[in-house]
């Protein structure tokens, strides 16, 4: 008999808690199990392995950065908008570390097309269209502010900037600075 109120979607749940507390990597169906104090075949009624947990892991928390994303853009432009942006994915890293470590999981095709992945290179889109860019050089731009939002907030979460000045908020700041200035001054594409 399944324990009441065991379901998908509150497995995903747990799963991101425990992703939080000990690391996306240490998240399996056994260690769910243990949290519930339940046997680990109870949970395959709701889940098909620990790569299907963390799948719904990384949906759910895809979902969470998007929200916070429509919510933080909503009226703003511009640098207001990339900030805003920014902000959120590093705000959301430091919140939930393994959560958003969950979000970086390589999704099969079919369900990355159904997740709020999508949503979040839309969203970006729209923060560049602020900054008067066409395609491809939107598609450049877009993997550009990706890399450097995921790049930073990883290097930051592994301690990468803790033992040296300035501190790290200030970085963050001048990169935005930068790449504001970047994206306002976007250089023609080479003719060769």
């Amino acid at each position: 008999m399944a324990r009441a109120g065991l379901n998908a979607e509150r497995l995903a749940e747990a799963g991101a808690e425990l992703a939080d507390e000990v690391g996306f990597e240490q998240v399996t169906v056994s260690a769910l199990a243990r949290r519930f104090d339940v046997k680990v075949a109870s949970l395959y009624s709701h889940v098909k392995s620990s790569h299907d947990l963390k799948v719904r892991i990384a949906l759910l928390a895809l979902q969470e950065l998007a929200d916070r994303a429509v919510d933080a853009l909503a009226g703003r432009a511009g640098k207001d908008a990339l900030v805003a942006l920014a902000n959120v994915y590093r705000d959301y890293a430091r919140e939930h570390p393994g959560r958003y470590a969950a979000g970086q999981l390589r999704l099969d095709p079919e369900t990355a097309a159904a997740s709020a992945g999508p949503q979040h290179s839309r969203m970006t889109r729209a923060v560049l269209r602020g900054y008067d860019l066409d395609e491809p050089e939107q598609t450049h731009a877009v993997r550009l502010l990706g890399s450097v939002f995921h790049g930073y907030v990883s290097l930051e979460a592994s301690g990468g900037f803790s033992h040296s000045a300035p501190d790290s908020d200030e970085s963050w700041t001048r990169t935005l600075d930068a790449l504001d200035a970047l994206l306002r001054n976007w250089p023609a594409p080479n003719a060769s």
